[in-house]
């Protein structure tokens, strides 16, 4: 993660803690996860083992690297809008940093994640449960209208940052784990940056690899960090040219998926990571012999206040 955006970690002025912190991010293993079809293996980026606890480390690092490489973020409070992970990757860092971190996020979040983001020093505005990560996006555009000298704008949606991360870091870790050999990479659409990025460079390393989106089947639905992208704000970064298809998941299968890995197969993990598992059990029944890559988002500790999770 050290040189993306053309710059590298040594032209920053960080604390040896920092440093080390930010060092740490990226290079998750690489596990095998239950296949139904013999001859095609399923594998899964455990990114919870990032030191903020998911894949969007990656992406906010690239992002406040960049703002501090700019001097954007220099005197002012870093502003964004999150459904939680993000966000609290953001708070990580502001805290080893040292720069002020406000949030808006919808009131619904997690208990744990809003506790998590006060722990840091991190201030969450929170906004309506209803209009989801779409209001809490609204929200931040509207502060940093009103207080730009106060607030710079992340923009993880809008901003090339997240998406670079994903094409100079995950990709790589993809293509040398399988040693060239993935087939197929699945990943749920949010912001979209690690589909956008992982599924760009893939593409210049291999013709015939297939790139698989994950969205809910419903517009209101249960899987934090996901969008459907046919009724939310469309992010600024999305390139549909990037995705050969877009599967659907319910949440009552999403979430249905986290609990079996937890309790079958020993990964705690959140419902957009169920989600994604179960994309790839539908990519992988359709095959005879492939690779199915995934990055599994986050773990569900974050999400034990919930009663989909212990049930």
């Amino acid at each position: 993660m050290g040189t993306a955006l053309g710059y590298a970690l040594t032209d920053l002025t960080l604390s040896t803690s920092a440093r080390a912190l930010v060092a740490a991010i990226g290079e998750t293993p690489l596990v095998p996860l239950p296949s139904p079809r013999h001859g095609v293996q399923i594998l899964g980026k455990t990114e919870w083992l990032n030191p903020g606890g998911s894949v969007k480390d990656r992406a906010a690092w690239s992002i406040v690297r960049a703002g501090l490489w700019s001097g954007d973020l220099e005197g002012r409070a870093l502003l964004d809008a999150s459904s939680g992970n993000t966000a609290i990757a953001y708070a990580m860092l502001g805290a080893a940093i040292g720069f002020d971190v406000a949030l808006c996020v919808p009131s619904n979040a997690s208990p744990e994640r809003l506790q998590t983001l006060r722990a840091y020093g991190a201030r969450p505005i929170l906004t309506d449960p209803l209009e989801g990560t779409d209001g809490a996006i609204l929200e931040a555009r509207r502060l940093a209208e009103e207080e730009p000298e106060r607030y710079w704008y992340a923009d993880q949606y809008g901003n090339p940052a997240n998406w670079r991360a994903h094409y100079e870091g995950t990709a790589l870790e993809v293509w040398r784990q399988t040693g060239g050999g993935v087939t197929h990479f699945v990943a749920g659409l949010g912001t979209t940056g690690t589909l956008v990025g992982v599924g760009r460079r893939l593409r210049e390393l291999s013709s015939t690899v297939r790139i698989v989106g994950v969205e809910p089947a419903e517009a209101l639905h249960g899987i934090e960090g996901l969008k459907n992208l046919d009724t939310a704000l469309r992010p600024a970064i999305y390139d549909a040219d990037v995705p050969d298809e877009r599967l659907r998941v319910t949440t009552e299968e999403a979430q249905l998926w986290s609990r079996r890995l937890a309790r079958e197969h020993g990964l705690f993990v959140g419902a957009s990571s169920g989600a994604a598992y179960a994309v790839c059990r539908q990519v992988a029944e359709r095959l005879e012999a492939g690779v199915v890559v995934t990055v599994l988002p986050d773990g569900g500790a974050r999400y034990l206040s919930e009663k989909w999770c212990t049930r």
